[in-house]
């Protein structure tokens, strides 16, 4: 999602942007623990729960904050809906693949595959914006291809959660920068394009019996809560925006797949062996080389 712009104000307000910040990145990185918590229940059951509830939520969140104008008034653009919709088709597809890779036991591989997104996106920005590539953001993206490339030869199979994931997020903050929209309600617009579908969905599980809506009191709150735990680091990351610089913000991103990268080791116990040391190296030394590029390539621009 392209981030939106940012102030930077003084005093208690100011200070208030890294809590906000580290409470963000700090949930998304968390969240395997809470999708692993359905089991074997399918990824596209919870994520059809997740975009309803999803909805429910952010139109409650607009409501209480008396912005429902801003979504029917968006709603009201056929341009900007059919925009959003091909977003909504990404971030769907986004989420639903992450869940599965949580529960089929590849969170490490998820984790890389959010590690890799800043440099796609910055390689789609130089493809479809025509945005200047700098010398250290080429070799940033060429380092986490090397990465890639050793992981594929020494284990003789793609990551290819972890890069369709980078690969579909990165599109979605492509299609998301060009379309004028405040994020809550570009989120809010997208969920309630693709709850019919959903709805649609758990109805004709229910009515076959396979769903698992209402099976249990834990399991219907879990489906419920994953609106919840969704928006909440979504309302965190709008506040923490509003108050930091880009530049700070941009070093926070990589705190959620941190997080994941260490769940995925020492919680759950997937493999990290020298091949994922040395891809791992690789992208952890491309995004150092992207961020010190980053940060020089905004001073410059600041003389």
């Amino acid at each position: 999602m392209a981030l939106p712009n940012s102030a930077t104000p003084g005093g208690s307000e100011a200070r208030l942007g890294p809590i906000y910040a580290l409470l963000a990145f700090s949930a998304w990185g968390l969240l395997p623990i809470y999708w692993k918590q359905f089991g074997t229940t399918s990824a596209v059951e919870v994520l059809s729960h997740r975009m309803i509830w999803s909805a429910v939520f952010l139109v409650g969140i607009l409501l209480v904050q008396r912005r429902l104008g801003e979504l029917l008034a968006l709603l009201r653009s056929p341009r900007r809906v059919l925009v959003l919709l091909l977003t909504a088709s990404l971030l769907s597809f986004n989420w639903g693949l992450y869940i599965y890779g949580v529960n089929s036991d590849r969170v490490v591989e998820a984790s890389l595959g959010y590690y890799i997104n800043p440099l796609f996106t910055v390689l789609l920005g130089f493809v479809f914006l025509k945005e200047r590539l700098y010398r250290g953001q080429q070799m940033a993206v060429a380092l986490a291809v090397v990465g890639v490339g050793y992981f594929i030869w020494r284990l003789g199979t793609v990551p290819w959660i972890a890069l369709a994931l980078a690969i579909s997020f990165a599109f979605y903050g492509l299609l998301r920068k060009v379309v004028s929209v405040a994020p809550l309600v570009g989120l809010a617009v997208e969920t309630l394009l693709i709850t019919p579908i959903t709805l649609l969905f758990v109805s004709w599980l229910g009515f076959t019996g396979q769903g698992h809506f209402g099976e249990s009191l834990s399991t219907t709150l879990l489906f419920i809560g994953a609106g919840v735990a969704t928006s909440m680091p979504l309302l965190w990351f709008n506040n923490a925006a509003k108050r930091l610089k880009l530049a700070t913000l941009g070093f926070f991103q990589y705190l959620g797949p941190s997080i994941s990268l260490l769940l995925g080791v020492f919680v759950y116990g997937e493999p990290f062996t020298p091949v994922h040391v040395v891809t791992f190296g690789c992208i952890w030394a491309a995004l150092l080389l992207y961020s010190v590029t980053a940060l020089r390539t905004r001073a410059g621009s600041l003389k």
